[in-house]
């Protein structure tokens, strides 16, 4: 099932953990799935399963790359969750349905729940349903559920407002619990590595579903996928390591996408976790960092206080070891970070570039990456696709640093540089997804390998 929502803050994630917990709690293997470039709500996924989320796209994924990942994930699984991203219907942009939930519920073929918002709402919600389910004929629906409901007389005005109006069944109605609420800051929710959800806060997610719909009943209704299982399995193969990857994983350093680590594993790569924030020195005999998104502005003074490890990035960036880092990533690699109080802390400095933090939003949107330039982890020419979403931007840029990105937001419109390198670092505020092009994946190992081969021969 996909659980989709009227727009976004409605509580679809709430509804998602929920049944997650529920299934999860009743033995069931849950494969969790999230549409969109989102890396907060699949942690949380994660955490309640114990099963990586995987991230589907309709813009930045073909529709092939797509069914076969949600294919080859839901394997061993008894139920596929799909979360998914802002309103149904929402996109890349207002004209079509690229990049929507909609458009990955009628690939993969899995039924939709709409998640209502209900509060102060009682006739009304029938016409909001009613729109949505005449919207694109194509769908179909598990039913509605609704969401902030003030008591069970205002579940009632709203089963009678749907009845001889709308087709889909009404699922139940959730109360309105401060309990339940996920905290959130300026990237959206809170991370599980900040907000860890314990044993109590499973379990009340998990009695959110239970104590609202039958959920036997519910489960009966749901489709039989046939995942190819037997094909998969004769795909699989033993991977021999060629090089090792660094890999900040901690509060700070959070955001990959699983797909994007399992194309590293898969081209030959072995990942190895240390933490920026913690830990003196990198592991022994890397070579390649890998630097992902997360939060370095929010523990900028920790990372400042690391200098060993800071000093060491700088040494094996000028060494030329491949080092590649994205949003979060960058900026650690740069120069310093002002935040938003005008406190500067030094980071890296393997850029000279500062980036300032603001109280609103910079940049957001997707962009689709053309290399100029043969670089670390693509060749001159190659496309690849991916999403920015930040609040901090370049306030000492030199333009003494080579640009290899041509970035365009929509194909053929408002193309920009970007993608900086130096040595053999290249950075970028852009989150790339490796399935968009899988060379990418490739190209970085083997610049790896090259400088593996490199440093043995001295």
């Amino acid at each position: 099932m996909i659980i989709a929502g009227t727009m976004s803050g409605c509580g679809k994630t709430t509804v998602t953990l929920g049944f997650m917990a529920s299934l999860a709690k009743r033995g069931l293997n849950v494969a969790p799935f999230k549409v969109g470039p989102d890396f907060i709500d699949p942690g949380h996924h994660t955490r309640i399963t114990g099963v990586a989320s995987r991230n589907l796209d309709g813009w930045m994924l073909s529709k092939s790359y797509n069914v076969n990942n949600f294919l080859k994930h839901t394997q061993s699984a008894d139920i596929a969750i799909v979360e998914g991203v802002m309103g149904l219907f929402d996109g890349y942009d207002g004209k079509s349905e690229a990049g929507s939930t909609a458009q990955l519920a009628k690939w993969l073929g899995l039924p939709v729940i709409l998640v209502v918002n209900a509060k102060s709402m009682a006739r009304s919600a029938a016409a909001l349903v009613q729109g949505f389910e005449r919207f694109d004929p194509d769908l179909t629906y598990a039913g509605v559920l609704f969401n902030n409901i003030g008591s069970s007389r205002h579940l009632e005005y709203l089963k009678e407002a749907l009845k001889d109006n709308v087709t889909m069944p009404c699922l139940g109605g959730i109360l309105h619990n401060k309990g339940i609420l996920i905290p959130e800051r300026h990237l959206g929710l809170v991370t599980q590595e900040d907000h860890p959800f314990g044993e109590e806060k499973i379990d009340l997610f998990a009695n959110i579903i239970e104590n609202t719909l039958d959920l036997d009943s519910f489960l009966n209704l749901l489709p039989e996928l046939k995942t190819h299982k037997e094909k998969q399995e004769s795909q699989e193969h033993s991977v021999s390591f060629k090089v090792k990857i660094g890999l900040p994983m901690d509060n700070a350093f959070c955001f990959y996408y699983a797909d994007n680590l399992d194309i590293l594993t898969e081209q030959g790569a072995e990942l190895v976790c240390f933490s920026p924030i913690n830990d003196a020195y990198l592991p022994d005999d890397l070579d390649g960092l890998y630097l992902g998104g997360g939060y370095p502005e929010l523990f900028a003074k920790q990372l400042f206080k690391n200098s060993g490890l800071r000093k060491q990035i700088k040494g094996k960036s000028l060494e030329g070891m491949p080092i590649y880092g994205e949003c979060g990533g960058f900026m650690y690699l740069c120069r310093e970070i002002r935040d938003t109080n005008g406190n500067l802390f030094p980071m890296t400095g393997c850029f000279p570039f500062v980036t300032f933090m603001f109280t609103r939003l910079k940049s957001l949107g997707y962009r689709e990456i053309t290399f100029t330039k043969d670089t670390v982890i693509g060749k001159r020419g190659q496309t690849v696709r991916g999403h920015e979403f930040h609040y901090s931007e370049l306030t000492e840029y030199s333009e003494n640093v080579e640009t290899v990105y041509q970035v365009s937001p929509r194909k053929g419109i408002k193309i920009t540089k970007e993608g900086y390198m130096v040595n053999h670092t290249l950075g970028s505020y852009n989150h790339l997804h490796f399935g968009s092009c899988p060379e990418v994946g490739k190209q970085f190992v083997q610049s790896c390998l090259q400088y593996k081969q490199k440093r043995e021969q001295m």
